[in-house]
């Protein structure tokens, strides 16, 4: 018998995916995850041709988006592996705000190249992306803890609330 298989006449359950908590977990999550990809694509979009490094660093902040998104659909399939990874990645993003933030609002001057809108608005992207993935590493480490992954079996047929207080078939012999 495989890893992810039951034995014939039994089913795969994870009693812990149908928790509510688990599941806002996973909805903030998604939502945390698709809320940062849509402000660091603002951000990447509206500042490109500014970014430092030029197109070298554009393209890091577009690869950085398109994962955000991948990590968002992993985690909205239940997927438990990905939420390390994503808080590395924030941790990664914070401190890359956390440190450039302070060059977008020294750019509101004269002399300097203007971007698609006002420089200090990019800014405040910026700063409001650290909060953000601050939020996101804390609910990120929250929702591994819930034991997304753990699978029990069960008999194929019963219903979601098998367990306690579950009607028994009336097949079934009473326990002694």
């Amino acid at each position: 018998m495989a890893v992810g298989e039951a034995r014939p006449g039994y089913e795969l359950w994870r009693p812990n995916r149908e928790k509510p908590e688990s599941v806002t977990t996973k909805f903030v999550i998604v939502l945390l995850l698709l809320i940062s990809a849509a402000v660091a694509g603002i951000v990447t979009i509206t500042g490109f041709s500014l970014l430092q490094g030029g197109v070298g660093m554009g393209i890091v902040c577009v690869i950085y988006v398109l994962l955000y998104v991948l990590f968002a659909f992993l985690v909205a399939r239940w997927s438990r592996g990905v939420l390390p990874v994503a808080a590395a990645f924030a941790i990664l993003l914070a401190i890359f705000c956390a440190v450039g933030a302070n060059s977008w609002f020294a750019r509101d001057k004269s002399g300097f190249d203007s971007a698609l809108i006002p420089v200090p608005l990019i800014g405040l992207f910026v700063l409001i992306l650290i909060p953000l993935q601050v939020l996101l590493i804390a609910i990120a480490m929250i929702g591994f803890n819930q034991e997304w992954h753990v699978e029990e079996e069960r008999p194929v047929g019963t219903s979601e609330d098998y367990g306690a207080g579950a009607p028994r078939d009336p097949g079934e012999p009473q326990p002694a």
